[in-house]
């Protein structure tokens, strides 16, 4: 069994990654089938959201270590149950040592699951309006060194304007298009990574960069 789990941890180790990485773990898994991966499922990308908004002024990884707690505390991102939560709620979250006790990001989350419930009302799903940003279609952005993935860009501009106006907080373009990224909207694995073959899909050049 050693010897199994020995031989599995030496091809892990062998693949090519994204720079970002790291060796974390923990990373590791997000990076190996998460980061990129296309979602269509509103729960998750109310999930993803939320913890992006959260990382503001932090590291990913601090968020990943965070995640199963926010998920208990946050009704497992379930958007109708958060968003019936009330300011006594939001205290009580405020003594939880298992999140980010920011007051401000914890009111946003449920002002952001009420303005995410409408939009699910006009749209039909979330999904269905987040993923008209780019017609459907994930863009690959051919990323062939760190300099390549922008911070923000036109699209990820338009898009955090777009909530802002429906109510949305935290929500700023740089947060918006990380946002875009995890959720598969955009392809910014490192080509030479070996998840970028595995996301390439159905290529499309992307949009002009801000």
């Amino acid at each position: 069994m050693a010897t199994r789990k020995t031989a599995a941890a030496a091809r892990t180790a062998r693949k090519v990654r994204c720079w970002w990485c790291g060796e974390d773990p923990l990373m590791i898994a997000y990076h190996d089938t998460e980061w990129g991966v296309p979602v269509h499922d509103d729960r998750v990308l109310f999930e993803f959201l939320t913890l992006e908004g959260a990382q503001a002024g932090l590291s990913w990884l601090t968020v990943l270590r965070k995640r199963e707690a926010y998920r208990a505390a946050f009704a497992d991102f379930d958007v109708e149950r958060v968003a019936r939560f009330t300011p006594q709620r939001i205290e009580r979250l405020m003594q939880d040592p298992g999140i980010v006790r920011n007051r401000l990001k914890l009111a946003s989350t449920v002002k952001n699951a009420r303005a995410f419930a409408k939009v699910q009302e006009e749209f039909g799903s979330f999904a269905a309006y987040q993923w008209r940003f780019v017609d459907g279609v994930p863009l690959q952005n051919g990323v062939r060194a760190r300099q390549d993935i922008p911070a923000r860009t036109a699209l990820s501009d338009a898009f955090s304007k777009d909530l802002k106006k429906r109510g949305f907080s935290f929500v700023g373009s740089t947060i918006v298009y990380a946002h875009m990224q995890a959720v598969g909207m955009v392809n910014d694995h490192w080509l030479d990574c070996f998840r970028a073959r595995k996301l390439a899909g159905k290529a499309r050049a992307p949009r002009t960069r801000a």
